[in-house]
């Protein structure tokens, strides 16, 4: 598996960045900000993430994904590690994500990756998606906010 940064005259995997935000809107308004990396392998891309700069020394990683059919085979993690190494070696000094409190696989593994929970952003997924989204049984409503010192 390779990850690189995707170039400036590809098109981004939209349907990847959709597994992971379900809003076409939201997505396409940070991936212009952000900065696109994909996993490719076999010269298919299995994975991507948005880095996105917010405050000065700041940067969040916005959207992490893995294509379904290869869940479950490390591959979230790598790109997760490669994330915080990635804003490491652009001299960011803390790197942040959010979840949805319904995304238990994904709090487990960014806390194995050394984030932290820091806080919560109380009905986040009610305010700004227009359609109800369950997880693991549970509706998805607040944004979990995790961070971690680089």
């Amino acid at each position: 598996m390779n990850i690189r940064n995707l170039n400036s005259n590809e098109n981004y995997p939209m349907g990847l960045l959709l597994l992971a935000d379900p809003s076409l809107k939201i997505v396409e308004e940070y991936v212009k900000r952000g900065n696109c990396f994909i996993a490719e392998s076999e010269n298919q891309i299995i994975g991507t993430y948005v880095l996105l700069p917010t405050r000065p020394e700041t940067v969040e990683l916005v959207n992490i994904a893995v294509a379904e059919e290869m869940h479950g085979k490390g591959i979230g993690k790598q790109l997760v590690l490669h994330a915080i190494q990635t804003a490491r070696r652009k001299g960011f000094k803390t790197i942040e994500i959010g979840t949805g409190n319904s995304s238990i696989g994904q709090l487990a593994l960014y806390q194995k990756c050394g984030f932290r929970i820091v806080g919560v952003d109380a009905d986040f997924f009610i305010r700004h998606y227009t359609e109800k989204i369950c997880e693991n049984g549970i509706q998805c409503r607040d944004m979990i906010r995790l961070s971690q010192d680089l």
